[in-house]
């Protein structure tokens, strides 16, 4: 088996300081919807692991779905052009939707998600990401829960892939260039 750690340049975010942060995050939106049952939503597949161990911390009762899209353009750059090709299995009107994300860069595609949702009048709509790449930030998104700002780097791991690869790691790590520009 092929061990694809050495693909990594650093380990920017450990296994640790993940899971200190999600638990803290867990306990803002517990507060924050101790009389409501908000629907957790993310966004296959990238948000999964995340979404997975936030779910696994709060402890009130939640309710889960999912989006499936596609982009369109360079598999390393973010257009905003998307497809969606899972939609979600229950309606969300009037109910309280909390949008789970891996990473926010441009905003493009979670501006179009967001434009999607509300057309679907929730109750409320919050967004929570793992990782905030602000620096690239093109549209400006309103994050109501946020795990950690990021650099300008190309980050795999904790659900991050590139190529379908290194979505299994552990921690947050940047890929060595040399592995995405070959």
């Amino acid at each position: 088996m092929r061990d694809h750690e050495g693909d990594i340049e650093e380990i920017l975010i450990t296994k640790d300081e993940l899971k200190k942060r999600i638990k803290s995050i867990a306990n803002e939106i517990e507060t924050d919807y101790s009389d409501r049952t908000p629907l957790l939503v993310s966004v296959l597949k990238g948000g999964v692991v995340f979404l997975t161990e936030l779910m696994m911390e709060i402890k009130a009762p939640l309710n889960l779905d999912f989006l499936a899209i596609s982009s369109y353009g360079a598999s390393t750059q973010e257009t905003g052009a998307v497809k969606l090709i899972k939609d979600l299995d229950e309606s969300i009107e009037d109910r309280d939707i909390i949008l789970v994300e891996d990473i926010i860069d441009t905003g493009l595609t979670l501006n179009y998600l967001i434009s999607s949702l509300k057309a679907r009048k929730p109750a409320s709509l919050k967004v929570c990401t793992l990782l905030d790449k602000s620096v690239r930030r093109i549209v400006d998104i309103p994050i109501d829960y946020k795990g950690f700002d990021v650099g300008d780097l190309f980050l795999v791991g904790f659900g991050l892939d590139y190529r379908q690869r290194y979505r299994n790691l552990p921690y947050v790590g940047v890929l060595k260039k040399e592995v995405y520009f070959g």
